[in-house]
């Protein structure tokens, strides 16, 4: 096939951009249409980077009245008989991406920028002595010099609250700052249009949605829940070009490349039982590069949830075992000074909705797909173990050549060196919870034929490790003797499931001290 590339919109949030370079665009106006023919304000929260800014500047070049932006697209059609549709708007944009809120004073700094601007547009020239004042007054003007109301769209409105989870006093600086500037727009309602607010969470203790009785969070609303992102569906009418060009440059078929690129980056969900969403900048990033990366991981660290998952003692196992629960408020609000990550995790894209227990009111959450699963245990490795740095000799990939090579004694030299440094603590409770942490996050990470804890019909296996050649059964004792969980795997039988299989087996019991906080034995039985 011809190497001719279509353009996709990798890191495109302009609309209008988009639609002047003729990159891929996946029709969503339809939800547009539906948003701007109601009169309440929005909510919408999504993880970063998940096509929220893009949405903002579809709206913001609907209410600017560019009709020739949308031809040929749903919307058109849609109003093809309103008279009223394409009416240019007075439009106020607020982006609070791309500042650095670790410096004192930058949010005010970010709002008097968009204030002198649009003041400046409107011929205004009496300001008020307060921000929130000459926002409120900037709404009056507009209103009357083009007899429209305004519209209002605020971007990543908690990146300013966000970037200063570790910073609470400046953090609540930045929470009063919102509260004197957007407290007007519930005085101003008789000069608004229409509302609409994006973000990663929502912190109730804002003004904006403390003022806003009436704002409308569509962020677990069916009818709203694939607004942002990909569906398979959509996927597969816009993009199956790209579907041929990575499976030719794989050396695969196109059906391995769907069901790989949907284990990959498929599997959001923002409403029970709603249709899958793909990480849009993940599958873009796919297609441009040819290959399956870790791209939406890669562009974000998340060092406050490791370290709050960490000095909480959480158990990680719950990642993959489904026994994280949720109701509505946990999903819905962050106050930014609850103790468990879980609201956070959801509401930053690292878990999605798994199923959902009418009669309790429960969710159940899960990683959406590998990309973020293996990406964020990945990341929490260094938390537990901070010498499990790849290329030391004594890391996790070097593991996982031994287990393929069947290379027993290297196998425990990187076992043995992976849990000497743990962290010390005094706490042997503690350790218990480093220990059981540490083994998860080895034997998980070692890919998608690592099974930890695998039930079997006369007990429980710790863990089962799987590669071409090879089969390792491992049992783990705390300050008992290797001789004695081997002796475990032999009494329970467990090696009985595997008696037809070709690949050779590796029985072996591994103990640990916890007092010296270390691998003291280890046994090895084929």
């Amino acid at each position: 096939m011809s190497d001719m590339r279509r353009r996709l919109p990798v890191g495109i949030q302009s609309f209008e951009k988009l639609q002047e370079e003729q990159c891929i665009y996946v029709d969503k106006t339809a939800y547009i249409y539906r948003l701007v023919h109601d009169i309440v304000p929005f909510f919408l929260s999504r993880p970063r980077r998940f096509g929220k800014s893009l949405l903002l500047s579809t709206l913001k070049a609907y209410w600017e009245g560019k009709k020739e932006l949308f031809k040929g697209l749903q919307i058109e059609q849609l109003e093809k008989d309103n008279p009223e549709a394409w009416k240019p708007h007075p439009v106020f944009y607020f982006d609070f991406n791309g500042a650095n809120y670790q410096e004192e004073g930058t949010l005010e700094k970010v709002l008097i920028n968009h204030l002198n601007r649009w003041e400046e547009n409107y011929c205004v020239t009496v300001k008020s002595e307060t921000l929130g004042g000459r926002f409120q007054n900037l709404l009056i003007t507009a209103t009357k010099e083009t007899g429209q109301r305004c519209v209002v769209l605020i971007d990543e409105y908690d990146k300013p609250l966000l970037d200063l989870i570790d910073n609470p006093k400046l953090q609540e600086h930045n929470k009063a700052v919102f509260k004197g500037f957007f407290s007007n727009l519930k005085n101003c309602d008789e000069y608004l249009r229409f509302v609409f607010i994006t973000g990663v969470t929502k912190f109730h203790k804002v003004s904006i949605f403390s003022d806003l009785n009436q704002l409308n969070d569509i962020s677990l609303n069916e009818e709203f829940s694939e607004i942002c992102g990909i569906t398979e569906e959509e996927l597969k009418k816009y993009f199956l070009p790209e579907v041929t060009a990575i499976s030719q440059k794989q050396k695969i078929d196109e059906t391995t490349c769907l069901e790989m690129l949907k284990a990959k980056y498929d599997g959001y969900h923002f409403f029970v039982d709603s249709v899958g969403v793909y990480n849009p900048f993940s599958l873009l990033k796919a297609f441009y590069e040819r290959r399956f990366g870790s791209y939406w991981f890669e562009t974000g660290t998340p060092t406050f949830l490791v370290n709050s998952l960490r000095n909480n003692h959480f158990d990680v196992r719950k990642f993959t075992n489904k026994t994280i629960y949720a109701n509505d408020s946990v999903l819905q609000d962050y106050t930014g000074d609850t103790l468990s990550p879980i609201p956070l995790l959801y509401q930053s894209g690292y878990l999605t909705i798994e199923s959902y227990n009418a009669r309790l009111g429960r969710y159940t959450l899960c990683f959406p797909n590998e990309e973020v699963k293996y990406g964020f245990l990945n990341s929490m490795m260094p938390a537990y173990v901070p010498t499990a740095v790849a290329g030391n000799g004594m890391d996790i990939y070097t593991l996982e050549d031994y287990i393929e090579e069947g290379n027993l004694d290297d196998i425990k030299n990187v076992l043995t060196a992976l849990f000497a440094n743990i962290t010390y603590t005094a706490s042997d409770a503690v350790f218990e919870h480093y220990f059981q942490t540490v083994i998860y996050l080895v034997f998980t990470l070692l890919g998608k034929f690592t099974i930890c804890e695998m039930h079997t019909f006369t007990g429980r296996i710790d863990c089962k490790v799987e590669t071409e050649r090879f089969i390792y059964l491992f049992e783990f004792k705390r300050d008992e003797s290797a001789d004695k969980a081997l002796q475990q795997i032999e009494d329970k039988s467990y090696h009985l499931s595997f008696v037809a299989d070709h690949r050779k087996l590796y029985k072996i019991g591994v103990s640990f001290d916890s007092e010296k906080r270390i691998l003291s034995d280890w046994k090895v039985k084929e």
